[in-house]
């Protein structure tokens, strides 16, 4: 009699990104986390490889980041629209603290 060896587990890809409005606006995510697609992408658009992502994260694992990837490059125009409203956002917010921290000098 020979030992079974153990059954590889598979993972759904399908399963690893998902959405819900409660959660970070809606934004897609890695399904069991709040880490967003988005974030994902500014990292690897810092410069960083997904090994490296993996390790700045901590707790998700290489599959995940790949799967953020792989969403972002199915799904990259409208990805590409939220991460610039989102800077746009944040450069108006920016601009409006420097106006006030003047006025009030």
């Amino acid at each position: 009699m020979t030992a079974q060896q153990p059954k590889a587990s598979i993972t759904n890809i399908g399963e690893l990104i998902t959405a819900s409005p409660d959660i970070r606006c809606g934004r897609p995510r890695i399904a069991g986390t709040g880490v967003t697609v988005q974030r994902i992408v500014i990292l690897y658009k810092m410069g960083l490889s997904p090994d490296e992502i993996a390790d700045e994260l901590g707790h998700l694992s290489l599959a995940q980041v790949y799967a953020g990837l792989t969403y972002y490059h199915a799904n990259r125009e409208p990805l590409e629209a939220a991460i610039a409203a989102d800077q746009a956002e944040g450069e108006t917010l920016e601009q409006k603290h420097h106006e006030s921290r003047r006025l009030a000098a």
